[in-house]
């Protein structure tokens, strides 16, 4: 169960808007892809784009964006006049393709590039721009999993300082569950309303904070 920060008929919007952005700032203002991906990643716009944010998912043309995250970041104005394109570029694509993770997946934009850097992900333009985003969509949920092996309820549980015994009665679900849970021999996100209700009550910590991002 994924909790998505905003509805679907926004997505498209979302993509475009970002894609515009990536593609406005690479290769009219003459930002590096690198570049403009940390910014971006600090900026307050990515933060609002994952809450879900009306005033930018609605409301920010891809420019916009772009300009708003150099200004906040750098202090720096660059508009330059948006050039006249003839299709979608290498950046455009990496923008739409990673705005469409971010919603599917409810990650963070750090966390996606993190582990998809730009310069992989321009790589990966070549063989799946022209495929099914749930191609992209696949190949990213792979590679965030092997990179963020720990899953979130061992991560809150180490964080609070019990084991997974203390845990199991602080909460009352076995400890072979918990186990399992942690091994990702049992899915979390499957889990029972009262299990992860127990589990998140033990641990201070919200049921959301423990479902798996996909």
């Amino acid at each position: 169960m994924t909790i998505h920060a905003y509805q679907e008929t926004y997505l498209n919007r979302v993509q475009t808007a970002l894609g515009d952005a990536f593609d406005y700032a690479i290769n009219t203002c003459g930002i590096s892809g690198d570049q403009f991906t940390k910014l971006f990643t600090v900026s307050s716009v990515s933060k609002r784009i994952e809450n879900g944010e009306a005033s930018i998912i609605t409301g920010k043309s891809g420019i916009e964006i772009a300009l708003d995250i150099v200004l906040e970041t750098t202090g720096n104005n660059l508009y330059q006049e948006p050039r006249y394109k003839t299709g979608r570029s290498p950046e455009y694509w990496i923008g739409w393709a990673v705005s469409y993770y971010q919603w599917y997946s409810s990650r963070s934009f750090a966390d996606i590039f993190q582990v998809l850097p730009f310069d992989d992900l321009k790589k990966m333009y070549l063989t799946l721009h022209e495929a099914d985003i749930t191609k992209f969509k696949d190949i990213a949920d792979e590679k965030i999993r092997e990179y963020f092996t720990e899953t979130n309820l061992k991560r809150f549980r180490t964080t609070y300082g019990c084991s997974q015994s203390e845990l199991a009665k602080l909460s009352g679900v076995s400890l072979r569950s918990i186990q399992m849970y942690e091994q990702r021999n049992k899915d979390i996100n499957k889990a029972s309303a009262e299990t992860l209700y127990r589990i998140s009550k033990a641990l201070g910590c919200s049921i959301e904070d423990l479902i798996e991002k996909r």
